[in-house]
Order: structure tokens, then C-alpha cells, then sequence
């Protein structure tokens, strides 16, 4: 078992059932609010949950069965909006890669990191549809595996994790001087550029925000999107694989490859989850949700039944994985039992222990300090002087 298992939550709307937006909305919760984003994330953390990932896509939910209201709040003002009302879980918006700038999407997630004091993090994802690329007057990327072993689209998801981490190292963590006295503000030979050129975009200069608390924001990305040992993986601190009954010969299948390339990402099960609640068997909430509209097949990633079985499901997980994400149904219903039954017995046991006040998501995930590539090996194409500040409108605009 590992010394550092986490227990994650996933957070979509009202649940991750498609029909779990219709029961919020007939129970009278507004799951687009404020005030439902905080309640929710609030009880997580009070349970003990390791961290909470935010689910996002350029598209509002669609399909059959899709809720009433198709409207979806953003992953990282969710993520933003949580950090100061929060102080010890994790918190992990999942931002596709494609047609976004990668720019912009590496500073944003910086900027979460500051609002949570550390406890950002990042899910990778890869939305590659003609509707999502419509939303930006995009092409989709081909996800066809070329001569070169690697597709468009995986080459584009590479490339932006590599500038997001690279971005967040263009600043050195004692850059910012803020001495008022001589009017210096930055320490020129510690801020740098990230010069970086993609296939189909290139970053120059420096980040717009300094470096984020953590250094590294953990990245994880879906384990059929990692590439693990190969010449194109991604570079992940955590894969994600579904809790499926093969998992065990998967997660080794994985160690294998990570090893090869001297590589070791944390893994962790995805396992969708319906529960025993209100008197209710998870077995009528099931059926009684895919009569409005069937939860798709979750590849044998699907637990339903008591709070007691799925305590005993995450054990024998700890035995094999890193950490678990739980994807509850509905977040009303399942997570009440989650918080009152199942991560107290968890943590009571030793299987999992809860986040504490100034941990940052790193160490929640047993990572190491992150070094800054360019303190490690200094850019020398940079001048010595020190940016110099004469009011306080040259530094509001120099960040």
C-alpha cells in the first residue's frame, strides 16, 4: 500500500450521471450557483478528501439525456472561486488542451495556485470534436498514428503540458525583490524566457504571473493519453486508468513502461460510484436514472452498492494503485454517504489520511520539491541589470 494513497473526488454539475441534473433541479438546487460550487467543494473537504477535480469541456453537456439546464461553470473560476474559501483539499480543474492557448492556460493555473495557497493542480484532457472546434474556428486535430508513432493530436497534447511546465519555470522563486528603497522589483537574470517552439504554436517571454507556490502544479493525464515509456509521453506526474477488472495487470503493465524510461507517475483507479442512500439500494437509483438516460458503459469501472463494500472496494485498491477518484452519480445522495460513512472509515483505518491546513498538493501526492530548470542550469542570453520600477503603475503593469 502506498505511503501516500489519496482518495479524489470528482465534481461535475450535479453528478456525473446525466440524469443527476434533473433530480438537483426538481429538488430546488440551482447547480450552476455560487453557492452550489462552494457547498459542495465545503463537504468534501470536511470529509477528508484528498483533492476534488473539476470537470470541464468546451461544450455544455449533450447527448441523450442531457440535464435541462446545459450549462456547465467553468473548471478553473471553479477551481479560483474554492481556493480562498478552502484550506486543505486539493483542488484540480480539468482543462482540455486543445484550441485553448497554452498561454493563457498555464497562467490561469498559476493563478489558482496562488488563490489556493499551494493546492492546485491540473487534469489533462484532449476534446477533439468538430462542435469544440467550431467554438474557436478550429480544424479537429487528426488522432490518426503517423510514420513517427505519434498522432496530431497526442503531439499537440504533449507540447502544451512541456510549455505549461516550462512557463511555470520562466520565473525563479526569488525573482521578485520588491525593494522599494532602490526601486527594484525583479532580478532580471532570474526571469526568463520560455522559447519554446511547437508544431502549431510557439511561446516566447516570460510568464505573465510569477512562479506558482508549488513550483510544478501536479499534472495528471488519462493513462491512454500518457504514452508512459515511450519517446512521446506526456510529461505527468499521475496517469489515470479506470478501475476495470484488469487493473491490477494494467497498473504493472504501466510501472513496466514508466520504469523503462526512468519515469514514475502515480497511478490512480477512476471508479463511478452509486451508493445505498435514503433509503434507497444503488441498484434502484441506478435503474431508476438509466430510466431517464443511461450512464454509459464504464467499462467495468462502475461500483454499486453500501458504503461497507465500497470501503472494503477502496482497500483492495490500496493494494494496487496510488489513489482512487471516486465519480459519484449524484452529488447530492452520494456524497452524503461518502462524507458520513465511507472517508471516515477510510482515514480511521490508515487506508487514506486527510489533507492538513498549509500542505500543498504535492506533498498530498507524496511529490518532491520542484526544482526550477532554468536556476539548474542558468539561460546566459539574459543582462544582469535589475528591472527597475519608478511608480506603481510600472508595477501593476509589469505583472
Amino acid at each position: 500500500m502506498s505511503s501516500t494513497f489519496t482518495v479524489g473526488l470528482h465534481i461535475d454539475g450535479a453528478g456525473s450521471h446525466p440524469a443527476a441534473a434533473a433530480d438537483a433541479l426538481e429538488a430546488g438546487h440551482d447547480i450552476l450557483s455560487a453557492r452550489w460550487a462552494t457547498q459542495i467543494v465545503d463537504r468534501a473537504e470536511t470529509a477528508g478528501f484528498s483533492y476534488a477535480t473539476f470537470a470541464g469541456s468546451h461544450l455544455p453537456p449533450a447527448g441523450p439525456g442531457a440535464p435541462a439546464t446545459t450549462g456547465r461553470i467553468d473548471a478553473v473560476q471553479q477551481a479560483a472561486f474554492s481556493g480562498p474559501l478552502t484550506s486543505r483539499i486539493g483542488l484540480i480543474p480539468q482543462v482540455p488542451v486543445t484550441y485553448l492557448e497554452p498561454f493563457h492556460t498555464a497562467t490561469q493555473l498559476a493563478s489558482v495556485d496562488y488563490a489556493s495557497r499551494g493546492r492546485a493542480g491540473w487534469l489533462v484532457s484532449a476534446e477533439n470534436s468538430v462542435e469544440a472546434a467550431a467554438q474557436f474556428g478550429r480544424t479537429v486535430l487528426d488522432d490518426a498514428t503517423t510514420p513517427t508513432g505519434e498522432s496530431e493530436l497526442q503531439h499537440e497534447l504533449r507540447d502544451v503540458v512541456a510549455v505549461g511546465r516550462r512557463l511555470w519555470d520562466t520565473w525563479e522563486d526569488d525573482a521578485v525583490i520588491r525593494d522599494l528603497p532602490t526601486g527594484r522589483y525583479l532580478d532580471r537574470d532570474k526571469v526568463h524566457d520560455a522559447d519554446f517552439a511547437g508544431a502549431s504554436f510557439s511561446v516566447r517571454g516570460a510568464s505573465i504571473v510569477p512562479r506558482p507556490p508549488q513550483g510544478q502544479l501536479p499534472v495528471l493525464v488519462p493513462a491512454a493519453r500518457a504514452a508512459i515509456g515511450t519517446e512521446h509521453a506526456v510529461s505527468a506526474d499521475a496517469v489515470l486508468l479506470p478501475a476495470s477488472r484488469d487493473l491490477a495487470e494494467q497498473a504493472r503493465r504501466l510501472r513496466q513502461q514508466a520504469a523503462t524510461a526512468s519515469a514514475a507517475p502515480q497511478i490512480i483507479a477512476d471508479l463511478q460510484v452509486v451508493l445505498d442512500s435514503r433509503g434507497e439500494s444503488a441498484t434502484d437509483r441506478l435503474a431508476r436514472l438509466d430510466g431517464a438516460a443511461v450512464w454509459g458503459d464504464p467499462d467495468g469501472a462502475r461500483f454499486a452498492g453500501t458504503a461497507d463494500e465500497l470501503i472494503e472496494r477502496i482497500e483492495q485498491l490500496a493494494h494496487v494503485v496510488d489513489g482512487v477518484r471516486l465519480i459519484p452519480a449524484e452529488l447530492g445522495a452520494d456524497l452524503d454517504e461518502l462524507r458520513y460513512a465511507v472517508l471516515p472509515a477510510l482515514i480511521a483505518r490508515g487506508v487514506v489520511s486527510a489533507p492538513t491546513v498549509g500542505t500543498t498538493l504535492r506533498e498530498i501526492f507524496g511529490l518532491p520539491a520542484a526544482h526550477n530548470a532554468f536556476a539548474v542550469e542558468r539561460d546566459g542570453d539574459l543582462a544582469g541589470d535589475d528591472i527597475r520600477i519608478t511608480d506603481s503603475a510600472a508595477l501593476a503593469g509589469r505583472n
